[in-house]
């Protein structure tokens, strides 16, 4: 099956690069392209694009604003968002992250690993790893862009998936929460997987993220530092 990949970016040269990277790839299609954030809604409705590469600084509407229009939507609910950044210098990361992106890539990244993950994003998984994912949270958590969520969002869980998302926003992957719980990576996978679908968010990024704005782990923190209560 081909990906529809959608390219947002205002400079043309940068779109050039990326459709040319992505023409010699079999399964992934170009299929559109847009030069704002008003453009790439537009595009996204009328070609319900896979993916969309999403610049964040793009005249009229931001990345940032298209991101959380797009996410919003029920009807492009097929589409997912990749936030096009560079992270050493851009504090916009958190807040594409809390606008729907299911990830980021930085524009230096290398052709296969940019193949890789768009498959990964069309095949439902977040970009990050647990480990990244820890990384970027706890930098941009405790900034003025995230905003407090109220803890009672989590009274949906049951008390053991509070203490799987609370380890899965520690940094631990699946295979580390069973250990950890002395579950099964099935039992970790499914205990998740409900979290996500009870909390309404997209994918695993938004549920760390989640957990950081209710506080349910505090940015710096560590899995070694989150009580298990052995439920």
């Amino acid at each position: 099956m081909t990906i529809s990949v959608l390219l947002a970016d205002d400079q043309s040269l940068v779109r050039a690069g990326f459709r040319s990277l992505l023409r010699r790839t079999r399964d992934i299609e170009v299929v559109g392209e847009a030069a704002s954030g008003d453009e790439a809604l537009r595009a996204v409705r009328a070609l319900r694009p896979d993916v969309v590469l999403m610049d964040i600084r793009m005249p009229g509407m931001d990345g940032l604003t298209a991101t959380e229009s797009l996410t919003r939507d029920p009807e492009l609910a097929g589409t997912r968002v990749i936030v096009l950044t560079t992270f050493e210098t851009d504090e916009y990361v958190f807040a594409a992250l809390r606008a729907g992106a299911s990830g980021f890539l930085t524009k230096e990244i290398e052709p296969d690993d940019l193949r890789q993950a768009i498959r990964a994003v069309a095949g439902g998984d977040a970009l990050l790893s647990p480990s990244a994912t820890r990384r970027v949270v706890e930098e941009f958590a405790h900034r003025p862009l995230a905003a407090t969520v109220a803890p009672d969002r989590l009274t949906a869980l049951t008390a053991r998936e509070r203490e799987v998302v609370a380890l899965v926003a520690g940094g631990l992957s699946n295979d580390q929460v069973a250990a950890r719980l002395v579950i099964s990576p099935l039992t970790a996978k499914t205990h998740i997987t409900r979290a996500i679908t009870k909390l309404g968010v997209r994918d695993r990024v938004q549920l760390v993220v989640l957990a950081y704005e209710t506080g349910l782990i505090q940015p710096g923190h560590t899995a070694g530092d989150l009580p298990v209560d052995g439920v």
